[in-house]
């Protein structure tokens, strides 16, 4: 009876470990992988979707925001309508400065 019951436990463990076996084999095959790229690639698609559906929903509230605005009279930041807090009051850089003037790098023969 006892040799039976190991018998038992053998093969149920021998099944398990040949099943996971297969299983890995079957997903490192041409077909499983190009599953598990198919997969993967609709879910990038999916993320990207959804980034650009975020997007759209973002730009048509501050769209709502920015015309509301408009339609009281309101004044809107520049700053304000990019996102940017701008540079910190009384920072002004001024116009900017042309480039430095010099000789030509390079091959100076001629």
């Amino acid at each position: 009876m006892r040799r039976l019951l190991w018998l038992g436990v053998g093969l149920a463990v021998g099944a398990l470990v040949v099943r996971a076996v297969s299983k890995k084999a079957r997903s490192m095959s041409p077909g499983g992988l190009a599953q598990s790229a198919a997969r993967t690639a609709g879910d990038v698609v999916e993320s990207v979707r959804g980034f650009v559906s975020d997007v759209r929903t973002g730009m048509s509230q501050r769209e709502e925001e920015i015309r509301a605005a408009f339609a009281d009279g309101t004044l809107i930041d520049p700053a304000d309508l990019a996102g940017l807090d701008g540079p910190p009051a009384g920072d002004d850089p001024g116009p900017p400065r042309p480039a430095p003037v010099g000789p030509e790098r390079g091959n100076h023969r001629r």
